[in-house]
């Protein structure tokens, strides 16, 4: 369950690295795990291109409109932060992209665009519309990405009032849900060095920790690895809540630990939740661990092409209401889905939830990560992302095996 910005004291944790002499030996000994990766090469990228405008002709769209973010990255290889001054590309059902850039950034826009050379400069006087409109000129039915931010979808729709605008997604989700054997090469090396990083830190655990403390230790270790990531902790009743506490936590003897997030590797995201007990489990915690493992495999078992994706969450659920909790979302029990997509963003298409009829195709990538929240006690996440085969659904990373062995 990604949370890249939470409530709890993870970006604390970062600055309280204090030196490398802070760092412990666990994590001072580890070596990058970033050699040999491949990138995503242009051709793919061509090949996407050409995939999205076989979209747009089967969905009526004459282009598809984008602001900087994973998608745009997705086809074109192209990281823009988003700003005040717009940045657009426009990809067009037949022709090159078009990519709408502000005047006095244009130097820099020819070194990081990397598909297509019609570039087109607005002056801060005029604004990007007038340019955003000529690029769409013989066009009657635009898609929007979903991350072009409203003020530019109001302003182009302002400067065109007879364009139809609709949703991008039939196109990026269409292209971006199902993952090419490159993509999956990226997610398995970002999945190995989250394993490595929360092992090493796990090594550091000692009573009276601060989760700041062991946030900045897997910070340290994802660093040494060669990743940038980070991690939710939550420890002992804090545990319940899915997304953590405000509340600042210190380790004591008997509390469970709840880790989760992940690292990028070529901005594919890994996300895993460990949950363990610091000093020996109780007779109660193992045996809410060992229901919720249960249900992890039921959902890696049922995730199979042609199976729904409420399918999925339904069979992880029915093990945990078995079990004696919910039923349904109700807590103590599983409030959440059962999974999300996982690519270039942490959460993406499509969820492993009540309701979606989506059905699972090769290629597609999810987390699965039931959960069994017991307010006032605490709560067992157990989190590891699996794709789709022919043959049914594998996990990139090994499950843990046992309450008081997070790692396989």
């Amino acid at each position: 369950m990604n949370r890249r910005t939470f409530l709890t004291t993870a970006a604390a944790g970062i600055a309280h690295v204090a030196s490398a002499q802070s760092v412990p030996d666990a994590i001072r000994n580890l070596r990058p795990m970033t050699g040999g990766i491949q990138p995503i090469t242009d051709d793919e990228r061509r090949a996407r291109i050409e995939k999205a405008r076989k979209l747009m002709r089967e969905n009526k769209l004459g282009a598809l409109v984008l602001e900087g973010g994973s998608s745009l990255y997705y086809f074109t290889g192209t990281r823009w932060p988003q700003s005040d001054r717009t940045f657009a590309c426009v990809l067009p059902a037949s022709g090159e992209p078009a990519w709408i850039v502000p005047e006095a950034d244009q130097d820099r826009a020819h070194q990081a665009i990397r598909m297509g050379t019609d570039l087109r400069t607005w002056k801060e006087e005029e604004g990007p519309y007038k340019k955003l409109v000529q690029v769409l000129k013989g066009i009657s039915r635009v898609g929007i990405e979903e991350r072009v931010r409203f003020a530019v979808f109001d302003g182009l729709r302002k400067e065109a009032p007879a364009l139809e605008f609709v949703s991008g997604d039939p196109v990026t989700i269409g292209c971006r849900v199902i993952k090419s054997p490159a993509e999956i090469a990226l997610l398995q090396r970002a999945n190995d060095i989250t394993i490595a990083a929360y092992k090493a830190a796990f090594a550091t655990l000692h009573k009276g920790m601060p989760q700041r403390e062991l946030s900045a230790n897997i910070s340290a270790a994802y660093r040494a690895l060669g990743a940038p990531g980070n991690a939710m902790i939550i420890f002992g009743k804090y545990t319940a809540f899915p997304h953590g506490s405000i509340q600042p936590q210190t380790l004591h003897e008997g509390d469970v630990v709840l880790v989760d997030d992940g690292c990028t590797v070529e901005g594919y995201q890994s996300d895993i939740t460990r949950t363990t007990v610091f000093g020996r489990p109780t007779e109660r915690q193992r045996q809410v661990w060992n229901l919720e493992r249960k249900a992890q495999d039921a959902a890696l078992a049922a995730a199979r092409p042609g199976a729904t994706c409420e399918s999925v969450d339904a069979a992880a659920r029915k093990v945990i209401t078995d079990g004696g909790f919910g039923p349904g979302y109700k807590v103590p029990g599983l409030p959440h889905r059962t999974g999300h997509g996982i690519g270039l963003d942490g959460h993406e298409w499509t969820n492993l939830v009540r309701g979606n009829q989506t059905r699972l195709e090769p290629g597609m990538c999810f987390s699965n990560e039931p959960t069994i929240a017991i307010y006032g006690e605490f709560g067992v996440r157990l989190e590891d992302c699996m794709y789709i085969t022919e043959d049914g659904a594998r996990m990139f990373t090994k499950q843990s095996p046992a309450i008081d062995r997070p790692f396989g």
